[in-house]
């Protein structure tokens, strides 16, 4: 009898790199969290840095900027479920970069090694420079992809709102750190990390509402009613880690508490991906 290959099928290997992307979200949060934790071994276990991003500025910079750049490009790749969800996530990963180039002022003074003194500034204008050309080369590649796909009937709605944000996003952050480089390299950080997350949390919420609707309109079996209560639960206490995280920031500068809320926060961020790995195993992306 004659055996003959099997051809692969192009839907399941999207569905397998939908699953990879997301698995891949969380091992970025477990990398860094693991750096973290072996800094504060090194340190004797005696202290703590006042936030995630402090410890930028000791031996876990490399991993920090590195996972942060990562998931960029991971929420950039993953197609999201609705138009509003993947304009959301190009905007979360089009931050995340921003928040690992330009560091916290808050330096801390908990380390393993002693602090050495980095010229910053040229750093940041090395990485944001670079990150402008390159987000511009991209944008220019999506807009020219997404006329090809429109064949001549122009580009829908969603394409040209999330072109125009695009443009935006980047032209105001070139902008800023141009006519503005001291006060780019003291508020960017904050400025980026904040919208990030909230597009994240928008984007927790969307997933809610949606898989509800599909288990209402007979899309999903009625068991995955429980995933719509994960989502609504992970939405609103991101929002409130973040919301904490803003106010202790702003009222104590450095304190260990915005630490811990960040870890909250940042837990919370790789559940919603374990939770909608789990939904969308076998389908990839959610049917309305």
């Amino acid at each position: 009898m004659e055996m003959r290959d099997v051809e692969p099928d192009p839907a399941l290997g999207a569905v397998k790199t939908y699953r990879y992307l997301r698995v891949a979200l969380v091992a970025l949060v477990v990398l860094l969290f693991a750096a973290v934790a072996l800094e504060w071994w090194a340190t004797g276990r005696s202290c703590v840095q006042g936030s995630i991003s402090a410890y930028f500025h000791t031996p876990v910079q490399a991993v920090f900027v590195g996972v942060l750049v990562t998931m960029g490009v991971c929420l950039i790749a993953l197609k999201g479920n609705t138009e509003a969800e993947d304009i959301l996530l190009n905007i979360a990963g089009m931050l995340a970069p921003g928040v690992a180039f330009v560091p916290t002022a808050e330096v801390g003074a908990c380390r393993s090694v002693p602090f050495v003194v980095a010229d910053v500034p040229a750093r940041v204008a090395n990485n944001m420079q670079a990150l402008f050309v390159a987000g511009a080369l991209v944008g220019l590649a999506v807009f020219a992809i997404a006329r090809r796909e429109a064949a001549g009937g122009g580009l829908g709605r969603w394409e040209r709102l999330g072109l125009v944000g695009t443009v935006l996003l980047l032209g105001g952050g070139a902008a800023w750190f141009y006519v503005d480089r001291e006060l780019f390299l003291s508020l960017a950080h904050g400025f980026a990390a904040v919208p990030m997350f909230l597009c994240i949390i928008a984007v927790i919420w969307l997933n809610g509402r949606d898989a509800q609707q599909s288990v209402r309109a007979g899309a999903a079996p009625a068991a995955n009613v429980r995933y719509v209560a994960a989502y609504r639960g992970i939405s609103t206490a991101m929002l409130v880690a973040l919301v904490v995280t803003v106010v202790v920031s702003l009222a104590t500068r450095s304190s260990s508490l915005v630490l811990w809320v960040e870890v909250v926060l940042i837990t919370l961020f790789a559940v919603f991906w374990v939770v909608q790995t789990a939904e969308l195993w076998s389908k990839g992306l959610r049917r309305g």
